[in-house]
């Protein structure tokens, strides 16, 4: 695939290869790896604007950053366009430069609360997010799926909405809400889409290879590609498709991981978030599951050092 800078606004993204936000593992030390691995931009986990309205502490540690990141963007999700818009505009968010809209999580609470991919079925109320969103000055992007079901597919038309509405890039997931995460995606959904549009396209769902991002880029036309679960488990992915020369191993990426974690969590959380990605780092390898019961035995910080350089370095 090509790779080449983006223009989102006034911000010009050093490439078309994005790191999707992920509930649980896209916190401020992977956002870093991923960007020095070769990704053109970084999202938060999903913040719940509701959850910041009342304060809520795990949601603000969500927004934790610093100047290291150079361009920073936050997910939110919400379906009250005043709450979202006063958030947006709020102290939590000065940081900032990007804000993406949630329009796709398929998971049942998101969905029931009229948020997330329940916005496909809502056009009105999604445009009036994106143009209250868009109030603050900031640059604003939509992630969504093509629709909730397989028999209504919307991409396109919903790709048009949110352009007129003021959306200065749109991600489109290959697939509807019912599809959740399994399936082969609609690559003919994301092209409408793209032909739909003058922003750019960003196509996601199903990348597991470079082969994939290839098929990808080459079945839709979209600007770019963005990698969520398979960055997980091998994060050289930005580097073998933006052919960033990366000479470190898993083992030294994952050292480094505890490193910047352990200087801005507490240990609680550094054991938990590394333990999570090494387990992914390991997938496929022969022995997975004994090297995860081995890692799991790790009660703190050394020790979990030491269990990363037996199983990575044994």
């Amino acid at each position: 695939m090509e790779i080449k800078q983006l223009r989102l606004g006034s911000i010009l993204l050093p490439s078309n290869v994005l790191a999707a936000p992920l509930a649980g593992y896209t916190c401020y030390p992977f956002r870093i790896l991923c960007s020095e691995l070769g990704a053109g931009l970084c999202f938060t986990e999903m913040v719940s604007c509701n959850a910041l309205k009342y304060q809520d502490k795990a949601t603000e540690r969500l927004l934790f950053t610093t100047p290291e990141e150079k361009i920073k963007a936050a997910q939110i999700l919400g379906a009250n366009a005043r709450i979202m818009e006063k958030m947006v505009r709020s102290e939590y968010f000065s940081e900032y430069d990007i804000i993406d809209i949630n329009m796709g999580c398929p998971v049942p609470n998101v969905f029931k609360s009229g948020e997330g991919s329940a916005l496909l079925a809502n056009p009105k109320k999604a445009a009036d997010i994106i143009k209250s969103c868009k109030k603050s000055g900031k640059v604003i992007t939509v992630k969504c799926r093509i629709g909730i079901k397989e028999e209504s597919l919307v991409a396109a038309e919903f790709a048009k909405i949110c352009e007129d509405a003021g959306a200065d890039m749109i991600t489109i997931h290959g697939r509807t809400r019912d599809m959740m995460y399994n399936g082969t995606p609609y690559y003919d959904q994301i092209e409408q889409a793209k032909s739909a549009v003058q922003i750019p396209v960003i196509a996601n769902g199903g990348i597991f290879s470079v082969e994939d991002a290839e098929k990808m880029m080459k079945n839709t036309g979209a600007d770019g590609v963005m990698i969520a679960r398979y960055a997980l488990e091998n994060p050289f992915i930005f580097s073998e498709l933006t052919k960033r020369e990366i000479k470190k191993s898993k083992c030294e990426i994952l050292l480094e991981q505890i490193a910047m974690t352990s200087r801005y969590y507490d240990e609680t959380f550094t054991l938990s978030y590394i333990k999570k990605i090494a387990s992914y780092c390991m997938k496929k390898r022969k022995g997975t599951k004994k090297y995860k019961l081995l890692l799991h035995q790790a009660g703190n910080i050394e020790e979990l050092r030491d269990m990363i350089k037996k199983i990575f370095e044994g």
